[in-house]
């Protein structure tokens, strides 16, 4: 009887926590407005939001892996364009807001421990 209780709780609680993390958005709140908004190569989607009080910078991406949020980010003018670092634990998130060639495209690059895992390129949506 115990085993059974303890299935069927399973078999409840696993759509339960499907559909939670399956509808939970990677958007900010009204405290933040949006900075940039891009579409990058894979399914990555990339927005960088400045909370209104604080000027925090907070990133928010989905991508066919989930959902990231990060928070503390931080942005720096390099060689004519800016870009916004994040970081979570060994990992570093660069977003690059447009090239030197075209300001309607960008970068998404992924690091751990300082080394390149990804790049993918991204137009401004």
């Amino acid at each position: 009887m115990k085993r059974l209780l303890k299935i069927s709780a399973l078999f409840l609680a696993l759509p339960i926590s499907v559909l939670t993390n399956c509808s939970l958005r990677a958007s900010a709140d009204s405290t933040a407005g949006i900075v940039l908004s891009t579409k990058c190569q894979g399914g990555y989607n990339i927005n960088i939001w400045r909370n209104y009080t604080s000027g925090e910078l907070l990133y928010r991406a989905t991508n066919p892996n989930g959902n990231l949020s990060l928070g503390k980010g931080t942005s720096k003018a390099t060689e004519g364009v800016r870009v916004y670092k994040f970081r979570n634990g060994i990992y570093e998130y660069w977003v690059w807001d447009g090239t030197l060639d075209n300001p309607q495209s960008g970068t998404l690059e992924v690091y751990k421990n300082n080394r390149i895992l990804m790049r993918r390129n991204c137009r401004k949506s």
